[in-house]
Formats: C-alpha cells, structure tokens, sequence
C-alpha cells in the first residue's frame, strides 16, 4: 500500500498522513478539535472534515517552498490549531517535524535548530525568533521562518540571503502560497519526528522516530486504553514530548476522539471544569497539585481533614478488592476516627464527587505517565473513584512500553508490556525493549545509538526492574540522570560542572528526582562568601546570612548565566548554601572524587524539603 492510498480499516495504516486520512474518510463531520478563541471569548469547534481542509491549506503553502526531501521543520509553538497544522502539513510533506518546547530557552533551541539543520522554523512570536538569533549559531539550512503571531510582515521565500532566512507572517505565508506539485508521501520507514532529549553528554539528543515506530505504538495503545469516537482529550502537556505527541494528539485521530486545546496550564482547573474531558494525558505533577490544593483547604479544618481520609481509605479499600490488590492494613483508618464508619455513599456523596467535579466529573481513563506516581497520589486519586492508570515508557520507545488497563490496574506497577513489545531483563537488572516501537537511532550520534541499542534490536532503558506475572515494575534508574514530576530529564553531572565555571561555587549538587522543578544545594568558596556578603550587607560570620533571600536570588542569577546553554527546565530554581567542602574524609566524596548522592541527601534532607516549600521555588 502507498501513502497516497486512504486505508478504510486501522490494521492497514502504516504513516501518519493515512491515519489523518483514515480518520477524516470514517467520521467527516464529527468533532475533531476544539480550542478558545480569544476574539470572541468562547471555544471553537472543527470537524475532521474542517480540519483536514485547514492542513491542505498549511501543506500547499508548505510545498511551494520546495524544500529538500525530508527536510526537518522545527515546530516551536504552544499547544493548539497551528501546532497541529503545523506538524500534519510537514507530515504530509515528507518532510520531518523537530517539535520544540515553546517555553525552552534561546540558547537550547539554536543548539536543536543547528544540530538538526532544519530548513524552515515555525515559532509563535516575533520576540523568540530575535532572542534565538541573538545567540549568534549559525544555521547555514534555515531557508524560512513564518511567525504564526504576526500579521504585519510580508513573507517571500525569496527574500532569504546570506544574511539569513525569509522571515515573515503566517497570514502571509498562507496566502501567498502558489499552486504546487503534490508532494511525495512518506513511507513507513521515513521519519516522523526527531524528538530531542537530554542525555548524559548535556547537550540534547535528537531520537529519530520513523511513521512504523508512531503508528505502532499508537495502534499498540489504542488496544489497550480503547478510547472511542464519543471520548474528549483534554490537550496541556506539551507536543514538543512524544507522551503527549502519541497519547494524546495521534491517539485521538486513530480513535476519532476530539481534543481540545486548553488555554494554559496556569487556566487548566478551570477548562477541566468548562471541557468535561472524558480522557486524560498527564504527568504526575498535574495530579501532585490538585491534591496539594485539596489538602491546603481541608487541612484547617480537622474534622473536614478526617472526612476527607475516611473516603480516600474506604475507597481505596474498595479498590483493591476489586483489582484482586491486597487488602490495605487494619490500622491504615484509624487517623479518620469515627468517620471510617461511615457509608461508602455518603463519603462518596460528600467527598468523592466534588472532588471528581474538579476534573469535569465524567472521566473514564487519566493516564499518567513522563515520571514514577507516588503511591500517595495513587491512593488519593483511585480511592476517590479517579480511574486512574499508570504507564512506562521513554521517547526512544515512540514512547509507551507499558501501561495498566482499567480492569487489571495495580498503581505499584507500570502496567504489562503492550501489544506486539517485547521486554525483558538483562544485566544489572536493567529492562530491555525490542518492538517496531523501538526507535531508528540518535541522530547523527551512531556512538550513543550503538550505546543503547543492540544489533538485534534490543534497547536498554536504563531502568532497573522486576517482571512478575507480565507485570512491570521499575525499581530505579541506571543512569544519573534526574527525572522530574512533570516528566523532564536531566543529567545533573554536567550541570554541576556549569555551575562551577562560577567562582563564587566550590562545589555543587543537584536534586529533582519526582520534584517540580531542579534546585540544588552549593558550597561556597569563603573568599568570594565575604566579598558577596560585604556587596548585599550581610555578616559574613553569620550562618543565617548563607540562606538569607537576598543572597539566594544573588547566586541563582549567577547559576542561570552558567547554564544558559541548559533547557530552561533544567536550570536551578532554588538553592541552599553551605560553607562546609564535601571530602571523602565526612562521607560526601568517592575515593575517585565523585560525590556520594545518597548521603548529600540524607545529610541536606532538611534544606532540600525547604526548598521545595517556598512559593514557585525562590
């Protein structure tokens, strides 16, 4: 079958340009998108139809500029219409989207756009693509910029030079598209994304995902989740991650589900509450606040408090018994006193379903996946009546392995090993994945791919696990590498190092693993200590002036200087200052001087709490 074929059963769609068009020739007119319109302050709908009309318009423009074959397009926007034009019309090109953070830092993405050298970029603002130039990286393949946000400048694909690519609007852009030949379809084999993530070199890795790697794993997951023409996905986490790019914007197409485009996360309590959705893509960080609100609010009222942990334990008691989960222990009720007697529908009535209505009220499956779900999380949630269901998975594997089914869902572990992968478990315990999920490769990187992946298919993850009865469950990481609550990786070795290009920071350590956001804790070299201290005020011998505010934000603008070739995510948002040098004599160094982790955080474990209680981590 070629690309150019329009498969009218699931099982034959091998690209992404046939799922699209699978979709569109099912269901024309049911509700494919859904996103707020700032102009008339309301939300605006388009069916498959619509929307396939919309990327024709983005594909002609695209094919006029007559790209090379496969030429990458970098993709940096926010979640919504253009992004998704945006990516469907390089699909369909032949060419190859580089999805970017839209919030990611000038410096990471001039790293991306020159390392993969991409041929066109399509960024939200005017102010981003001048604050990317000012790097000063050359990008010799950039033939075309088009600014989505702007509506003033008159794009001409011959007005790049020497100087620098075309730059202009997308109005302009659009409309000034002329007719063009039809582009040649990808095939199975060709690349889908080069998503870049961080690895242990510091510098981002680009991991080439071919159409067979997506659409297996999204025909993988739709065995699993089996979302229907009748589901909403809520849309938040970004589409630069593949989690997001597969569970929740080409899953939806395979099922025919609609995904609305929520407006921001800073927004997103109120459009869970406006949208409704019935599915959900999450990370657990999303799941960690809505309960950190709920217990902000409870917590001053004890009897509200123990009402509250009656429901979460009867309900979590009903849960296990219906997964086959052991039963909790005889005491896990006791901190709700009297309460713990009360009725299952009385609990629900008064706890449970408000806090459901703070989703929408009508979610069938939340998956979470990007980072570890505590079990705390887990049990608060799924005591509550949230279906929720955990899975595993990394952007080499396109991304999912693994994920619970809501009828065989154990919040311990990542799920079994989806339709047509295969995992196993190989030396230090490490799990291995083979399957046509499994990437192509790093690109230009074949050194870190032949690392990773063997000649017969298998690739390391890194993590460490047990498989029990198909079950998979992750016990811990190979790799230093740090993953936050929202999903993130960071290798913390070579941000330490850029850290300590600062004279002021004798040494430092990074801490984040299933946190927020990094923070980290420094020692400081006495000498420039004083010179600081002198500078802000403060007396120097005091040991309470080391965490005085005034000299956190001082030594926080100097980390970010020394980091700014860093994602911004992986840039330290707090920090704890000591005097005190880490040696191998107290226990905090390695005979071959590398830091001791575990004991740096059993010793700070105080500071470090501390850090992760001040309001947005300053």
């Amino acid at each position: 079958m070629t690309s150019a074929t329009t498969p009218t059963r699931i099982s034959d769609v091998q690209t992404l340009p046939q799922l699209l068009a699978f979709r569109v020739g099912q269901t024309p007119q049911a509700e494919a998108f859904r996103a707020y319109d700032t102009a008339s302050q309301s939300w605006q709908s388009l069916n498959w139809a619509q929307a396939a009309d919309r990327i024709a318009t983005w594909t002609q423009a695209l094919a006029a500029l007559q790209l090379p074959l496969a030429a990458r397009v970098a993709i940096l926007l926010p979640n919504g219409l253009h992004a998704m034009c945006a990516d469907q019309a390089t699909l369909a090109t032949g060419c190859v989207p580089v999805p970017l953070h839209a919030i990611d830092n000038p410096g990471s993405i001039a790293y991306i756009l020159a390392d993969c050298e991409a041929s066109m970029l399509i960024v939200g603002q005017a102010e981003q693509w001048e604050k990317i130039r000012a790097v000063g990286t050359p990008f010799p393949a950039l033939r075309a910029v088009v600014i989505t946000d702007d509506d003033t400048s008159t794009f001409s694909p011959t007005a790049a030079s020497a100087d620098g690519p075309a730059v202009g609007s997308l109005a302009q852009w659009l409309a000034g598209a002329g007719a063009a030949a039809a582009p040649t379809p990808p095939g199975a084999d060709d690349l889908a994304a080069i998503v870049y993530t961080s690895g242990t070199t510091g510098k981002p890795k680009g991991v080439m995902l071919t159409h067979r790697n997506v659409v297996s794993d999204v025909k993988a997951v739709l065995d699993r989740i089996a979302p229907t023409v009748d589901d909403v996905f809520l849309s938040f986490l970004p589409l630069s991650h593949t989690f997001e790019r597969t569970g929740g914007y080409y899953l939806p197409i395979a099922a025919g589900s609609c995904v609305a485009y929520a407006r921001s996360v800073a927004q997103l309590a109120e459009d869970l509450k406006t949208v409704r959705p019935t599915v959900l893509v999450s990370v657990p960080r999303i799941y960690e606040r809505i309960q950190a609100k709920l217990l902000e609010k409870l917590s001053p009222t004890p009897w509200k408090m123990q009402l509250y942990e009656a429901a979460q334990n009867k309900g979590w008691a009903r849960f296990c018994a219906v997964q086959g989960l052991p039963a909790p222990a005889a005491n896990e009720g006791q901190a709700a006193g009297w309460m713990a007697a009360l009725p299952w529908p009385l609990l629900q009535a008064l706890v449970a379903k408000p806090l459901l209505a703070q989703f929408g009220g009508r979610v069938r499956v939340a998956v979470s996946g990007g980072a570890p779900l505590s079990p705390t999380i887990a049990k608060c949630f799924l005591g509550l009546g949230l279906p929720l269901v955990q899975g595993y998975g990394m952007t080499e594997t396109a991304p999912v392995v693994s994920v619970n089914s809501l009828n065989d869902n154990d919040p311990a572990c990542v799920g079994k090993a989806l339709p047509g992968v295969e995992v196993r478990i190989g030396e230090n315990r490490e799990l291995q994945v083979r399957g046509p999920i499994v990437m192509k490769g790093y690109w230009k990187r074949p050194e870190d791919t032949a690392r990773i992946l063997s000649p017969d298919g298998w690739l390391g993850t890194g993590d460490q696990a047990e498989i029990v009865n198909g079950r998979i469950y992750i016990k811990g990481r190979i790799k230093e590498i740090i993953v936050t609550s929202t999903g993130e990786k960071v290798p913390p070795g070579d941000l330490e190092l850029a850290m300590l290009a600062d004279p002021l920071l004798e040494q430092t350590f990074v801490v984040g693993e299933n946190r927020p956001f990094i923070a980290c804790v420094a020692v400081l070299k006495a000498d420039e200590w004083q010179r600081m201290a002198a500078d802000l005020g403060l007396p120097a011998q005091d040991a309470a002036s080391l965490n005085h505010p005034s000299v956190h934000r001082a030594v926080l603008a100097r980390i970010e200087k020394n980091t700014a070739s860093f994602a911004r995510y992986a840039v330290p948002r707090a920090v704890h200052c000591t005097l005190e040098p880490w040696t191998i004599e107290n226990t905090f160094m390695t005979p071959t001087l590398k830091l001791k982790r575990n004991n740096l955080m059993a010793h700070f474990a105080e500071a470090i709490e501390g850090m992760y209680q001040k309001p947005g981590g300053r």
